[in-house]
């Protein structure tokens, strides 16, 4: 019950180059759980912002009353990827090489945020629950870590999805938990759960 809110919230987005370059912003309204209504909506360029700076922008909503205020800071995007399981990264010796000796015993506190790194291979799924009239579901799977949050491609009309993708994190707080959601995707409407594991990184 706010005509000038205040969320004060942050949220890392991975951005990468094969993108858009908009970033759509929608402000809702909710009265209870039926009803929802659009209050307004807005687009950040982000090519147009300067890079490792913190962006301060006050953004008018389009067609509606108001605007919102936000920061936004572009900064290269180090250690997230998503690739194809036949080039899986850290699959080179002599990168591996590279990486044990970045996290060796005698540089333990040469930077305390970067704790490592966390690869996972997500290969299929078997026997999903059919969402659709017909049967059948259209998966797709979301991996989050902290405030990381990568995810598939959909396989469409399948309850066997291979995905074969791979996925690596920065791991920046080893008590940390993988979790890993699979979705229906459902056009327009909100995905549709279909399951969920949670794996700890310190069980790993």
């Amino acid at each position: 019950k706010s005509a000038n809110p205040q969320w004060r919230e942050q949220f890392d987005f991975h951005y990468f180059s094969d993108r858009k370059d908009m970033l759509d912003i929608e402000v809702w309204r909710k009265d209870n759980k039926k009803h929802e209504e659009l209050l307004g909506t807005c687009q950040v360029d982000i090519t147009a912002l300067p890079m490792k700076r913190t962006n301060c922008l006050e953004l008018p909503l389009e067609k509606y009353p108001g605007s919102l205020l936000m920061l936004i800071v572009v900064s290269p995007c180090t250690g997230v990827s998503i690739s194809d399981l036949c080039v899986c990264p850290l699959g080179d010796p002599s990168e591996r090489q590279q990486i044990s000796q970045r996290y060796c015993i005698k540089n333990s506190f040469r930077d305390i945020k970067d704790v490592g790194f966390l690869q996972v291979k997500v290969l299929k799924a078997v026997d999903l629950l059919a969402a659709d009239f017909a049967g059948k579901s259209d998966p797709f799977c979301v991996l989050e870590l902290g405030n990381d949050s990568l995810q598939t491609h959909t396989v469409y009309k399948n309850l066997n999805p291979e995905w074969n993708k791979v996925f690596t994190f920065p791991i920046k707080d080893i008590h940390d938990v993988l979790e890993v959601t699979v979705f229906d995707e459902d056009g327009d409407k909100p995905p549709d759960f279909l399951g969920k594991v949670a794996i700890p990184l310190l069980s790993v």
